[in-house]
């Protein structure tokens, strides 16, 4: 299995581990309080401990090595955990409406309530430090689970916020509805949270483009060699999968040129893109720059 799996495999079981002890804890509140916001929270952790196992699963498919039938690799994959993992928190949701809006009917007093408070602040400590921890990893490594996963740890953190908050304030007032609320609040947040990472899911496996700025950074590139060769570009097109990252154009150089100088030029404007964008595969058409058929293959469909 390659270095770069093992590594990134080392922050897809960090995620496991703080999804047990989280989730434990968070029920032990939950037990020990009564409290429909505080159970709320811990469904929402017994997500996390799915995603992250899915994570872990997804990182090993989109780390295998391309083949015959798979000749740009499993990287996508990753946008599979992205998406599922987004849907879970849906569902997720859903299960704390249907547990909410009973006692919006017949609201429960809560017991022990600053013991449970206690036990869920020290769980939402947990779930921070990993939180950030995987959306460091998952930036440095491009990677999208990672992110993602590090994305619902954080969005968990602030859920668990409001949940101490509102349970917090059912204790000083007295006033138990606000029990249910705050979980159906909690509901709509989450609910929010997947649908955000179903999309970004969805665009990541419509082949989106590089980010703007990268575009910006190669397009310097070309200018610069414009100027210096008489050679121009055209048909250039980005996609992004997970980590990986794909650049194509067409180098139009002069016809007097051999092949052997194109060629050796193109490689160089190649290893400036890999400085650029670490690890991209790239694809270089070389043609005469006078001759007309050279412009009619610049559409996608060409």
């Amino acid at each position: 299995m390659p270095t770069a799996s093992i590594n990134l495999e080392r922050y897809a079981w960090l995620a496991v581990v703080a999804a047990l002890a989280t989730m434990g804890l968070k029920m032990l509140a939950w037990w020990l309080t009564g409290s429909v916001g505080l159970l709320s929270d811990a469904i929402e952790s017994l997500v996390n401990l799915a995603a992250a196992f899915l994570a872990l699963s997804m990182l090993r498919l989109a780390a295998r090595e391309p083949d015959k039938n798979h000749p740009y690799g499993f990287s996508k994959a990753e946008y599979f955990s992205a998406g599922i993992e987004g849907a879970m928190i849906v569902i997720a949701a859903a299960g704390i409406i249907a547990t909410a809006l009973p006692r919006l009917l017949a609201p429960q007093a809560l017991e022990m309530p600053a013991l449970g408070l206690a036990i869920s602040a020290a769980a939402s400590g947990i779930n921070l430090a990993v939180g950030m921890t995987l959306l460091r990893a998952g930036k440095t490594h491009n990677s999208i689970t990672l992110e993602a996963d590090g994305r619902h740890l954080m969005t968990d953190v602030w859920t668990s916020a409001g949940v101490i908050v509102g349970v917090a304030l059912v204790y000083a007032t007295g006033w138990l509805v606000l029990d249910p609320f705050v979980a159906l609040a909690v509901a709509a947040h989450i609910v929010w949270a997947g649908i955000g990472l179903m999309r970004r899911s969805a665009l990541g496996l419509l082949d989106a483009a590089i980010p703007q700025a990268d575009q910006d950074e190669i397009n310097k590139i070309f200018v610069e060699y414009s100027r210096r060769y008489g050679i121009s570009f055209h048909a250039v097109r980005t996609r992004r999968a997970a980590a990986r990252r794909f650049v194509s154009f067409h180098l139009l150089v002069p016809d007097e040129w051999s092949v052997l100088r194109a060629h050796r030029l193109s490689e160089e404007i190649e290893e400036r893109i890999r400085e650029l964008l670490d690890g991209a595969t790239i694809d270089t058409h070389i043609e005469p720059i006078s001759d007309p058929a050279s412009y009619d293959d610049e559409k996608l469909d060409r």
